[in-house]
């Protein structure tokens, strides 16, 4: 039976979080940075225990005002050293509830970046490794994050978009460009079959590119996050295919 992977960056204020928990795996918590505080990741990893989902940390530039989706030049050690903070408070309310974190994935511009730059992925993935090495890093398929990430050693989760498009080159349509977003139920689940099964995503252009599909993301403040969430859920038990988080 193969089996898949599915995350949803939660804890950042949607309101949804419980509705979406009975049809995950993993959970990305905001840590304070693009959205979220105290109170939110102490009752989103309480709710993750409830329903046994995996906790992970989702750490973010400190950009409350974008949520996290604009780019920031700041210097590498700054950035090494903000995804540890995150961490680490993440962590600390984790403990609290007897929950060990699973993953880090980071956030927005912060994941966008690390993805496709060659210099910044290394003190991105090296942030995670010195902060505890058995966490799992979770990237985006085919990029430079991931690529960082195996050649420290770290476990790695080779990430795709139930709700997103993708460009020929195999990265994220731009949030500013139109038809970035999947909105229809049944083109997010057909997506999401496409890219389990054959390995493949069809790009805006209509080529069919290779990818590495373990853990799938349904983003929790997208305006069709439940349905997506249910109706995927829904299709990969018909078609045998196991939801558990990545070990």
């Amino acid at each position: 039976m193969k089996t898949i992977d599915i995350n949803c960056d939660l804890g950042e204020g949607a309101g949804n979080d419980e509705l979406i928990m009975p049809y995950i795996s993993s959970a990305n918590i905001a840590c304070g940075y693009h959205a979220g505080d105290e109170g939110t990741m102490k009752q989103t990893v309480e709710l993750c225990k409830k329903y046994s989902v995996a906790v992970g940390a989702h750490p973010s530039f400190p950009d409350r005002e974008n949520f996290g989706r604009t780019d920031m030049l700041l210097h590498p050690g700054e950035i090494y050293e903000m995804i540890v903070k995150q961490i680490n408070s993440l962590e600390k309310n984790a403990t609290e509830n007897d929950v060990s974190i699973h993953h880090i994935k980071p956030h927005g511009a912060l994941y966008n970046m690390a993805a496709r730059d060659k210099m910044l992925a290394p003190f991105v993935a090296l942030a995670i490794m010195d902060t505890n090495s058995k966490y799992i890093l979770y990237g985006l398929s085919g990029s430079y994050l991931i690529k960082e990430g195996k050649s420290l050693g770290l476990k790695t989760a080779s990430e795709v978009f139930a709700d997103r498009t993708y460009k020929d080159d195999g990265s994220l349509t731009s949030r500013h460009k139109p038809g970035a977003l999947i909105e229809d139920t049944d083109k997010a689940v057909a997506q999401v079959l496409q890219m389990i099964r054959e390995g493949t995503i069809t790009s805006v252009t209509g080529k069919k590119i290779p990818i590495v599909a373990e853990t799938i993301c349904i983003h929790g403040d997208g305006e069709h996050a439940v349905e997506f969430a249910k109706a995927i859920h829904q299709a990969l038990k018909e078609n045998n295919i196991a939801i558990k988080a990545r070990s």
